[in-house]
């Protein structure tokens, strides 16, 4: 069963795929992810956040965020059954006036119609997604520049950071990576560097 776990929706029971075809993210890994974002020196402003959800499946990363006091969620998400699923959750927290659903590619996205304070993203494990759908997502003016980017990776998964982003922190839970980036729009071409090996 999967739930939000704190906010104005908190305990509300989301719909959850029954097969293996999606990965949604734990209840704990999502409540670890606050907890970094609201108690961390690399802390965010949720309340009346501009956020993306891309990559967004269930939606359950968006909406914890919009019961947060988020003031817009925007997904991106084009598999079919993850659309349905996210469409029946949205509407289950009543959240479609404060919610854009896109079906869209997170690594071919539409041009942003409002960059994003915060940014989620949780490609499918071992397909090295992430970098492209980062820089796809900068192109197309999804993020605002300070905005912070957090991607969900498998933990053994080594991330090459595109030009613009700086790494913040990376953290392990269980099978899971958390990787947070600041996106900084310097204007100068950078050469991308990758996450430090692990001993």
């Amino acid at each position: 069963i999967m739930r939000i776990i704190a906010g104005k929706h908190r305990g509300r029971k989301l719909a959850a795929p029954a097969g293996q075809t999606l990965r949604p993210s734990s209840d704990r890994l999502r409540q670890a992810l606050f907890n970094i974002l609201q108690h961390s020196k690399h802390g965010v402003e949720i309340d009346g956040a501009i956020v993306v959800d891309a990559f967004a499946g269930t939606g359950a990363i968006g909406l914890e965020a919009l019961s947060r006091g988020a003031g817009h969620a925007v997904f991106i998400e084009n598999e079919r059954t993850a659309l349905e699923l996210l469409r029946k959750n949205v509407a289950l927290c009543s959240e479609s006036e404060h919610a854009d659903i896109l079906r869209a590619d997170a690594t071919d996205p539409p041009p942003a119609r409002v960059a994003c304070d915060l940014a989620f993203l949780d490609p499918p494990y071992g397909r090295e997604l992430a970098p492209t759908a980062l820089s796809a997502l900068t192109q197309k003016g999804w993020f605002k520049d300070d905005a912070l980017c957090i991607v969900e990776l498998a933990a053994a998964e080594q991330l090459v950071l595109p030009p613009g982003f700086v790494l913040l922190d990376s953290r392990i839970y269980g099978g899971a990576q958390i990787v947070i980036l600041r996106w900084h729009d310097t204007g100068q071409p950078e050469l991308p560097e990758p996450l430090p090996e692990r001993s």
